[in-house]
């Protein structure tokens, strides 16, 4: 065995730090060793393999990480951690973003959600960013989005939505045309009105732009983008009052224009074969959910006989043709299974860059259109869905962009649902999302470590598990133990979602063994506890799941030991939100409905306020809580009947005096 030290060096700055030297072990067969036997010493690690480590973590977990000792707080600051930032599951205030300034130098990348982080991002410090993108951002005005402009003039990439953007105005286009000259990628959805002159500044100022989308928008002006020469791929998905006879006259003339996407507009049969013939560049329309396109018998039949080809060589892709099919033309060699596509251009050796370019956008464009279509559910999309709108999103899914994932998977979560209010999904749907093994990749980017990914997996699979043949699947899947560790994920979002899926899976009996052996119990119990204060979803989905929990007679004993009683009553006393009422009503119904079983309807009686709590509910304004009154009745009427045993068992001690099992016992004593 030798003994060797090494010197540990990390660039801060345009400094290099020399941190402290740690002796390493090596055993003779070249493995590392320890002088203590048994125990790890996590300070010898390599310093690349700790910062490997770091990267395979949340920025929650990273900062917890850091914080153990002064060699991997510095290593926790290294740069290459810190290229991108993922905001949205966090509170970010201009005070919390100054906080993080110091590691935020070198940010090229960042993601927010709302306008309080939009406001916060300047105090980030991070003039080189090169991509932004945003959510929620209903909010954010005009001022707000071009200061960021202003602040970031490296800026290449800044998207917002798919929510609509319903403050910001032309004059926001305009300044961002200004002042992001390196502007490559702009995508805008719900803009009200998108004025010509605002279009001409980002021809003017933005000479690189090659990507432009305004999606859901209500006015663009058609002429002007006629005038950006160097676009490549243009969607004006969503986008209404568009004049089409104009349109394929100017866009058909953009030298470059190679992906169009008019999905969800009304494009006519007439504009779209315009668009094919006036066009050299154009490779691609999506004419996804496009009523006028899909009625015309004469168009339908036209492309669908050619693969979505015309006699041009152009592709169509559209809900009454093979999209699969479709997408593989564009690849040389078209002999391998069309539903693979997807993963093999991934998987490829042989890269085109051009093509590569093509299938990264018409991801994102897929994806954002189902999404909005699964959102709208319109009738007469069933066979749509079943035969290649499912296994299109699984595909989508499997995608190398975070983004795409994440709008995969929560359209999967959408649109099996047909019925929100009373929790009815499509189970053909669900079950053609099982078949084509779509559960395995949902619990896979669950598992994945961006709690963005974690969050909308959740969602799907809580929304799939509705149907039994799913759940069963999920369970055997190992669903159950995955769930269970994300309800205790310190991201309310995540949490909650995992908590929905729980509720979900623990209406079958065969289920609900398996989530307590999971430690689902205790998950949901503490989740009561932790987000107590503001967070009436994950509260409702906690407290329902406890409720079909505590229906299980040994379950319900492991409610009551979890301390499920305490945080039960806490919310029946104190949460105001109708559905939480309603669940922790039902729970504990359900916890005193054993009678002699178990003691858990003495558990509840002799909580401190579950009587009154209990009494306010049945007094309830809520319908839904009402509706559990007969059950709250039962057990107010069962528990003072068996108040009422225990003082006459009393009063018959006192009088007869103690029995000569008490004696014996006292005697032991």
């Amino acid at each position: 065995m030798s003994r060797r030290l090494r010197r540990k060096v990390v660039k801060k700055g345009k400094e290099k730090v020399v941190l402290p030297s740690y002796p390493e072990i090596e055993n003779d067969d070249g493995g590392l060793g320890f002088e203590n036997k048994g125990f790890a010493n996590w300070t010898s690690l390599p310093d690349d393999t700790v910062i490997q480590l770091f990267s395979c973590l949340n920025y929650r977990d990273r900062a917890n990480l850091a914080s153990t000792c002064r060699t991997w707080r510095l290593l926790g600051a290294s740069s290459c951690l810190w290229n991108s930032l993922d905001l949205r599951a966090h509170r970010c205030d201009a005070a919390a973003a100054a906080s993080l300034a110091s590691r935020g130098m070198n940010l090229q990348k960042l993601r927010f959600r709302g306008q309080e982080t939009a406001d916060a991002i300047i105090h980030l410090q991070a003039r080189g960013l090169r991509e932004i993108s945003g959510d929620y951002c209903r909010k954010i005005n005009d001022a707000t989005l071009s200061v960021i402009a202003a602040r970031h003039e490296q800026l290449e990439s800044l998207q917002l939505g798919p929510d609509f953007c319903e403050k910001i105005t032309a004059d926001a286009i305009k300044a961002i045309a200004v002042c992001c000259p390196k502007l490559n990628k702009l995508r805008l959805s719900g803009v009200k009105d998108v004025h010509g002159d605002a279009i001409d500044a980002l021809a003017k100022h933005c000479q690189n732009l090659i990507d432009l989308g305004f999606m859901d928008c209500l006015k663009v002006e058609e002429l002007a983008l006629g005038n950006i020469l160097s676009l490549r791929f243009l969607s004006v998905a969503g986008t209404t009052n568009l004049k089409w006879g104009l349109i394929s006259h100017l866009w058909g003339k953009l030298p470059n224009l190679t992906g169009l996407d008019v999905s969800r507009t009304d494009i006519t049969p007439n504009a779209a074969s315009r668009l094919f013939a006036s066009s050299q560049s154009l490779k691609v329309l999506c004419a996804l959910n496009c009523s006028a396109l899909e009625q015309d018998v004469t168009f339908f039949a036209t492309y669908n006989n050619n693969n979505n080809i015309n006699n041009k060589g152009k592709l169509l892709l559209a809900q009454f043709s093979d999209i699969f099919k479709g997408i593989a033309s564009l690849f040389a060699d078209t002999s391998k299974n069309k539903r693979d596509v997807f993963f093999e251009w991934r998987n490829g050796k042989n890269k085109d860059k051009n093509l590569d370019m093509i299938m990264n956008w018409l991801e994102w464009a897929l994806s954002h259109t189902l999404l909005r279509i699964a959102e709208s559910n319109p009738q007469g999309l069933d066979t749509f869905w079943l035969k290649q709108g499912a296994a299109l999103l699984l595909s989508l899914m499997q995608s190398s962009q975070e983004d795409v994932q994440e709008k995969a998977a929560t359209a999967l979560a959408t649109f099996v649902v047909i019925d929100d209010e009373n929790a009815s999904i499509d189970c053909g749907r669900a079950e053609a999302v099982m078949r084509d093994g779509g559960i395995r990749l949902l619990l896979n980017l669950a598992r994945s470590w961006r709690e963005g990914l974690q969050s909308e997996a959740a969602k799907a699979i809580a929304n799939l598990s509705v149907n039994a043949n799913v759940a069963k699947a999920v369970a055997d899947e190992g669903g159950i133990n995955i769930l269970s560790s994300l309800a205790r994920s310190m991201n309310r979002s995540v949490a909650e979602e995992a908590a929905g899926g729980l509720w979900n899976l623990s209406v079958g009996e065969e289920h609900k063994g398996a989530i307590a052996e999971a430690g689902g119990v205790k998950s949901l119990v503490d989740l009561i506890f932790k987000w107590s204060a503001g967070g009436d979803g994950v509260l409702e989905r906690a407290a329902g799941a406890l409720a079909n929990l505590a229906a299980d007679d040994k379950c319900s004993m492991e409610v009551a030991l979890a301390g499920g009683v305490h945080a039960l009553v806490m919310l029946a006393r104190n949460c105001k939100f109708e559905g939480v009422q309603e669940q922790a009503a039902r729970a504990l119904a359900n916890l005193a409905a054993h009678g002699d079983s178990n003691s858990n309807n003495a558990a509840v009686g002799q909580e401190a306020g579950a009587l009154e709590a209990l009494v306010q509910l049945t007094k309830s304004p809520h319908e839904g809580v009402r509706w559990v009154f007969p059950f709250l009745n039962f057990f107010l009427y069962f528990y003072f009947y068996f108040f009422w045993l225990l003082i006459r068992k009393d009063l018959k001690r006192r009088i007869r005096g103690p029995s000569k099992r008490k004696m014996n016992e006292q005697t032991s004593l």
